[in-house]
């Protein structure tokens, strides 16, 4: 009696393996693939639309965290429109507040290229130049250091709200 409930519980023991193995030969199976399936894949992981650094000036490279280097490139990129335009006799017939939205793409080279700049009727009528000027403003930026993604330069668009109040 002994016995027969040892052949038993071997049986089970034995059947047991005998499963365990047959199922898990699957697990040894390599699947073959190749770099471009697996390129594709990893295309599918991360988002296009965040970098991993933004677009910077040199002067902002000091600053560590990459929320405020980027508040740095747009502030600096503002600053230099604005002083820009305030060196030109800008003469208008009545106050002009308006809110101008600059689109660029910057390549990875880091060179800027305005694609769209969005500027009132009232604007346009009181100075119609603006957009031109504005254009003039951004021929002699700074070196701009293009935004990073995995390691590789990348281009960029952006869009810069420009706050303009000439009295």
């Amino acid at each position: 009696m002994y016995f027969s409930a040892l052949i038993d519980i071997m049986n089970r023991i034995s059947l047991f393996l005998i499963l365990l193995t047959l199922t898990s030969c699957g697990y040894f199976n390599v699947k073959k693939t190749t770099p471009e399936a697996i390129l594709e894949e990893e295309l599918k992981t991360f988002s296009w639309n965040e970098v991993d650094v933004y677009p910077t000036f040199s002067s902002c490279d000091s600053t560590l965290i990459e929320a405020e280097k980027k508040v740095c490139f747009e502030s600096t990129l503002s600053n230099y429109i604005l002083e820009s335009l305030q060196k030109e006799r800008i003469v208008v017939t009545q106050d002009v507040k308006d809110t101008i939205v600059i689109a660029f793409k910057i390549s990875e080279e880091g060179i800027l290229n305005i694609t769209d700049i969005k500027v009132s009727e009232l604007t346009k009528i009181e100075i119609p130049e603006i957009t031109t000027k504005i254009s003039e403003s951004l021929e002699h930026l700074p070196k701009i250091f293009p935004a990073i993604k995995r390691g590789q330069q990348v281009k960029t668009a952006y869009k810069l709200p420009l706050e303009i109040l000439v009295n």
